[in-house]
């Protein structure tokens, strides 16, 4: 069973991207989503995240205390470094089980979106990785849109912490662009064919 990885900066459209695929019956791990519920749920993690950030990190109902972790690590590049030396392995293990579960369920092929896919690592897992372009500009409107309590700064600093969409380019097998000027549909269709043809 492929492993297909799909990743692509901030406004890119991956979520718009993964629903296509969704539609035409393909799992689809959400990274982001995942690793919000391991953080919660994950005994080993836990442990873990208490004895590196305090007692705070999990507040008196057992609840991860997301505002106490960003404000301890959000703005230090080494704690942000260490909490995710943490998370990102055991996100990985979720995979991997998650995985196997698609494949004992006869699925032709999985999908893995991660807008942190080579940062994290989590490549690695991956038979082949798809990006979704579009320009500076446009992933810029479509997040101030969608994000109205977002600033146009708060936007080039989420892309300023992400890989350049350079390098994302140049290390994808496949290319999905979402630039308002190419349709996505058939693009999508066209790699569900190739990826079940194996």
């Amino acid at each position: 069973m492929l492993r297909i990885g799909i990743t692509g900066g901030i406004g890119s459209g991956k979520s718009v991207v993964c629903r296509l695929f969704a539609v035409l019956g393909v799992p689809i791990y959400d990274a982001d989503s995942r690793a919000k519920w391991v953080m919660a749920h994950d005994p080993v993690l836990r442990q873990e995240l208490q004895a590196a950030f305090g007692v705070d990190t999990f507040d008196a109902q057992g609840q991860l205390n997301r505002a106490y972790l960003a404000q301890v690590a959000f703005n230090n590049p080494e704690q942000l470094a260490r909490l995710n030396g943490l998370v990102h392995p055991r996100v990985g293990h979720d995979f991997e089980q998650w995985a196997q579960a698609q494949q004992a369920a006869g699925a032709p092929y999985i999908l893995k979106e991660a807008a942190l896919l080579y940062e994290s690592g989590s490549y690695k897992q991956l038979d082949k990785i798809i990006t979704v372009f579009a320009p500076q500009a446009v992933r810029q409107a479509r997040v101030l849109r969608r994000d109205p309590h977002r600033t146009p700064d708060d936007v080039l600093a989420i892309i300023g912490k992400q890989m350049s969409e350079e390098e994302k380019l140049s290390r994808a097998n496949h290319v999905l662009r979402n630039d308002d000027e190419h349709l996505l549909i058939p693009q999508v269709l066209k790699l569900d064919q190739e990826f079940r043809q194996g």
